[in-house]
């Protein structure tokens, strides 16, 4: 008789950079910069909390960032995906699609590798209020006017530490 395989949750933990100011600006002129860079989301599995910015891949204990907690925990449900498959995973894309270098503000960013990750381990994507934001605030005259100097941002939360395959964890 075959064992059943162990379940692990997944959480999307959603960060209000901003720290409230974004909602309170949302009616002036720098809604669209402010709103987009207010959201930094990470991937909570196997104990640990997992992100991309423009350091590439780093991890660290949940809520371990000079972040602190997050502003919301979204539920993504469960994965029979093993830690070391996981870690295997992160380890390909940490190699290619997102190192460091690839980080984009608007189109590849701490969103996206959550989303790419949260589809990996649970097939289900990451709210779309979250990764629909970029290109929302590009259909705004004023997005496109502040993307020059948008493009040019370049972010990585603190407190994580870089994700290493060779050590087994970062």
């Amino acid at each position: 008789m075959e064992e059943p395989l162990a379940l692990h949750p997944v959480k999307l933990y959603v960060y209000d950079l901003s720290k409230g100011m974004a909602r309170r600006l949302s009616p002036l002129m720098l809604v669209g910069f402010f709103v987009l860079c207010g959201r930094h989301t990470s991937i909570i599995v196997h104990k640990d909390e997992f992100f991309y910015g423009s350091g590439g891949i780093s991890s660290c204990a949940p809520g371990g960032t000079l972040l602190g907690p997050p502003d919301t925990v979204v539920d993504l449900g469960n994965t029979e995906v093993t830690e070391e498959i996981f870690l295997e995973y992160l380890s390909s894309l940490g190699e290619s699609m997102f190192r460091g270098e690839s980080y984009n503000l608007f189109e590849h960013n701490c969103n996206t590798f959550s989303n790419e990750v949260a589809q990996f381990l649970t097939g289900k994507k990451i709210p779309s209020y979250i990764t629909d934001l970029p290109s929302e605030v590009l259909a705004t005259p004023f997005g496109q006017a502040l993307r020059p100097l948008l493009d040019s941002i370049q972010i990585q939360p603190p407190g994580g530490n870089t994700f290493s395959r060779h050590n087994g964890q970062s």
